[in-house]
């Protein structure tokens, strides 16, 4: 089980851990509700140095990215961040991943922490037909990163105390390089899986502590709280954030998952899975994730099965939960044809009994209202 620089605080901090991904991780400090409240409302930090980051370089690193991942890198630009994926060939999902553009010839990815050894995998058994050797243009610096994630309305406000560098009016999903709480080169990206702004602190692991101390004090006035797994989960399911190994996987595609967004068929993009996907956008799917929320009272949770009015069975449950902003249980799941549309009756079967619920449409949350 690996620790992140991090782990003697959370324990010290009386956090509930628990394995995650080959880490061991916070799950929970004074309670989910009351730390995802605190994201909602002020702002709390997350321990997520168990991602992964791997560094793309060299004259074809553009190239080699527009084939493997699915949007369009040629539309980023220097200090923007993109949200992607990875196709596997198969019309499935490898991951799903951030591409931070430095500039044209060098890229950081941020891939899932569960997914490292298989992401770099795949990425190095790519980059041949690109030039690209490991170790030197592709390289795996995941175990040399810590991160934290400062999320919530109060987070850039508090963090602006620790640097020179104006990072308040940052565009969503752009990222500078700057000295931050008396460390050189941080990475700090306006990014995050919450929904309710904030940013994303990397640093090397040797600047972690001193990176957590800064953070901390920085925030007191603010109410900033460290919070665990539980509430990021919680946090973006409220925003329909899809979660790789439940909404997403090697068998779904990104048509049928609400991908399509990032998944651009634009003429000068030649990516891995592209006509296949292609026919999919065209002419349709059999099934898509779709966001539904509880009429009757109950919780729906991972392999629930949904039936239709008859009790047969039209799709399954991927992610649930009850949401602690909204107080009503909400989830996402595979729908087949026919049962996707905003406001269909569908029926969760919750332990041998059917709950009725309804489809809805994504985010959950939205600007502090619910949207269900």
């Amino acid at each position: 089980m690996k620790n992140t620089p991090f782990t003697g605080l959370h324990v010290k901090a009386g956090a509930r851990m628990v394995p995650f991904a080959g880490f061991n991780m916070p799950v929970e400090y004074t309670g989910i509700t009351d730390e995802h409240l605190t994201v909602r409302e002020k702002a709390g930090v997350f321990d997520v140095s168990h991602m992964g980051e791997f560094m793309v370089k060299g004259p074809r690193a553009t190239e080699y990215l527009q084939y493997i991942t699915s949007n369009d890198v040629s539309a980023l630009y220097d200090g923007k961040v993109q949200y992607s994926c990875f196709p596997n060939g198969k019309g499935g999902i490898v991951d799903d991943l951030l591409v931070y553009r430095f500039n044209a010839e060098k890229y950081f990815l941020v891939v899932n922490a569960a997914n490292i050894e298989k992401d770099w995998e795949w990425c190095v058994s790519q980059c041949g037909r690109f030039g690209l050797s490991p170790g030197k243009e592709l390289v795996n610096d995941s175990d040399s990163i810590a991160q934290l994630a400062v999320q919530g309305p109060l987070a850039l406000k508090a963090m602006q105390k620790l640097t020179t560098a104006t990072v308040t009016d940052m565009e969503y999903y752009t990222f500078r390089e700057i000295e931050f709480a008396g460390i050189s080169n941080v990475l700090f990206s306006t990014t995050g899986y919450t929904g309710s702004g904030g940013c994303e602190l990397y640093v090397r692991n040797e600047d972690a502590l001193k990176l957590w101390d800064a953070v901390f004090e920085a925030g007191k006035e603010y109410g900033i709280r460290p919070v665990g797994l539980g509430a990021r989960d919680t946090l973006r399911l409220e925003m329909g954030y899809c979660l790789y190994g439940n909404d997403i996987n090697d068998q779904t595609s990104p048509i049928e998952a609400g991908l399509g967004w990032i998944t651009k068929f634009t003429p000068a993009k030649d990516f891995i899975d592209r006509e296949l996907l292609l026919r999919q956008k065209t002419e349709g799917v059999e099934r898509r994730l779709k966001g539904f929320v509880m009429i009757d009272r109950g919780i729906p949770r991972q392999h629930y099965s949904i039936v239709n009015a008859e009790g047969l069975t039209v799709g399954e449950v991927t992610s649930g939960t009850m949401s602690p902003s909204l107080k009503v249980g909400i989830g996402m799941g595979y729908l087949n044809k026919g049962f996707w549309k905003t406001d269909t009756e569908i029926f969760i079967r919750v332990r041998n009994k059917d709950l009725k619920a309804k489809i809805t449409d994504l985010p959950f949350y939205k600007d502090g209202s619910k949207t269900a």
